[in-house]
């Protein structure tokens, strides 16, 4: 019973480490992932990089984005942080 109460603030620290930081993170990154796979051509978005621009296509891994001078830039899906269109 004393090893069990020994150990008990152990367990309290994992168990608040986990909702205070675990838990957020992987539902952040699940809706991060969920926005990926939904991506359509002709959403605005901006990638991890910064760089801002519209979908011109898209396939399974990859996307193509245009940017405003015209260019087209073809990246991973997973490099789009957000949608401006939300």
């Amino acid at each position: 019973m004393e090893t069990l109460i020994g150990l008990l603030p152990i367990i309290l620290m994992f168990v608040i480490f986990y909702f205070l930081l675990i838990r957020p993170q992987q539902k952040k990154q699940k809706k991060v992932q969920q926005m990926q796979s939904e991506l359509q051509k002709g959403d605005e978005i901006i990638t991890i990089g910064g760089i801002h621009g519209t979908i011109h296509a898209l396939d399974e891994g990859t996307v193509v984005v245009t940017v405003n001078d015209g260019s087209s830039l073809k990246m991973d899906r997973s490099s789009v942080r957000e949608r401006k269109n939300d």
